[in-house]
């Protein structure tokens, strides 16, 4: 695909993303903080881990400075907000506490910001960045994948919020 095609295709798709933000039911800190069938991941832990998840792999794409930065504080959880989510213990995923539904909804609307600026200034979507399983990795498959991986995560807090009777 050329270039055009692919920077159009990604903008739809990170616009669809950003539309499910507003559509989030907000979640009180009991809920956002709860682990419905005591499964590690609170949804205070899937909002941040969505943030975290674009913001880290954007910037190493891009080379700028991790949205994080601005959030870090506001969002208040230390070392463990620093990390990214994969591989997670029980105990680290379940110390994702988190207040403020608010604050994680603007981070992730900041990282989609970034990644909004990154889309449109790339200029080879086409060029290898990276290997998976000695598979080669474009741009545009990598922006995809972060893509679909930020929805599949907001879906399932769209999920849960729509479930007051497994929430506090």
């Amino acid at each position: 695909m050329d270039r055009d095609t692919v920077t159009t295709l990604l903008l739809d798709l990170l616009a669809r993303t950003a539309l499910t933000l507003p559509r989030l039911r907000e979640l009180s800190p009991a809920e956002l903080n709860s682990h419905p069938g005591g499964h590690p991941n609170s949804p205070a832990w899937l909002l941040w881990h969505t943030g975290r998840e674009i913001d880290m792999q954007l910037a190493h794409l891009s080379g700028d400075a991790e949205v994080w930065e601005e959030f870090r504080e506001r969002v208040g959880l230390g070392e463990i907000g620093d990390t990214l989510g994969y591989g997670h213990s029980h105990s680290e995923a379940a110390s994702v506490q988190v207040e403020d539904f608010t604050v994680l909804i603007e981070y992730i609307g900041a990282t989609l910001g970034a990644a909004h600026q990154y889309i449109s200034g790339v200029s080879d979507w086409g060029e290898i960045i990276d290997t998976y399983d000695g598979e080669p990795i474009t741009r545009h498959v990598r922006m995809t994948s972060i893509l679909i991986d930020a929805i599949e995560h907001l879906a399932q807090v769209a999920y849960i919020a729509g479930m007051p009777s497994v929430l506090p």
